[in-house]
């Protein structure tokens, strides 16, 4: 889009097509096939998911990948989800029957109650399998989940050590780690692996926003766009604070604008420039900065 001659039209984002959306590059497969081949060396697996997105931040080729091992699905950052989003959610889950917390990586209160709960479940299920194993045996976790959902800040915050790499580009781990917590405890760290397809342009975008999908696979302006209306619709008190909007009662051209005109992002003859708001918009929502949010509801049935 050239900046220069055309505004975004709120009109276009409306009526996007809602087509599947695919990115499996090769090192994903890969990985898929290293969690199957080592998922009997381990008790339980925890699937790391972001609360923010707690149905589509989870991935279906996964579970068929781990069959029938235990699981623990940890809903990270907590933190900057929407509380009565969570509140839905928490019911949905809870119905569901499936093992789950919320939490927040960074919090030791969280993680305390992770490894008790994680240790509870195998224990559990070594009684009902009545398998004969030594109760003092080695507890080994496997963490999946997409890619920068928290996996290694997880592991990392486990182990109190540098453990594995962390970084803000999804898809950096690329290989298979195991690290020693303590004499107890194992984990398996796995890289991220994405669904094979991801179907409709919303879970896409939420994707995008939190960071699974790399911004040069999407592009930022569309993930951007999409949040702008979306914490205008729901009137997202955190968002109008930030960028000094003066009501919600905006469309997105305006909106782009003024967060253009109030954060300096402005080119020569008065312009606004699109690209920097589009960065600065997706960086300020990861940093936490435009208020918590629940993407999607949970499922009916």
């Amino acid at each position: 889009m050239k900046q220069d001659t055309k505004k975004p039209d709120p009109r276009n984002h409306d009526k996007q097509p809602h087509a599947a959306f695919n990115w499996f590059p090769g090192h994903m497969m890969k990985a898929m096939r290293d969690i199957k081949s080592k998922v009997n060396m381990v008790d339980l697996v925890i699937e790391i998911r972001d609360a923010r997105v707690p149905l589509v931040s989870g991935n279906p080729a996964l579970d068929e990948t781990i069959g029938n091992k235990a699981k623990l699905i940890l809903l990270n950052k907590a933190n900057l989800a929407d509380p009565e989003g969570m509140k839905k959610w928490d019911e949905y889950f809870t119905k569901a029957g499936v093992p789950y917390l919320f939490i927040n990586c960074m919090d030791k209160a969280s993680l305390r109650e992770v490894l008790k709960f994680a240790r509870k479940i195998i224990e559990d299920r070594r009684q009902s399998c009545n398998d004969g194993i030594e109760k003092k045996a080695k507890y080994r976790f496997m963490i999946i989940g997409l890619p920068n959902t928290g996996k290694s800040t997880f592991i990392n915050q486990v182990s109190k050590r540098n453990a594995t790499k962390i970084a803000d580009k999804p898809g950096q781990t690329r290989v298979q780690i195991w690290v020693d917590v303590d004499e107890e405890l194992q984990l398996l760290d796995t890289p991220g692996v994405m669904p094979t397809i991801v179907n409709g342009d919303e879970p896409k975008y939420w994707l995008s926003l939190i960071n699974a999908i790399p911004d040069e696979i999407i592009g930022e302006e569309d993930p951007a766009c999409y949040l702008v209306k979306y914490l205008l619709k729901n009137k997202v008190e955190a968002f109008k604070e930030r960028y000094k909007l003066p009501d919600f009662d905006l469309d997105l051209e305006s909106a782009l604008q003024k967060i253009a005109t109030v954060r300096g992002c402005i080119k020569q003859k008065g312009l606004p420039d699109l690209d920097r708001v589009f960065k600065l918009i997706l960086a300020d929502f990861r940093a936490g900065e435009l208020g918590k949010v629940c993407f999607g509801t949970p499922p009916k049935s």
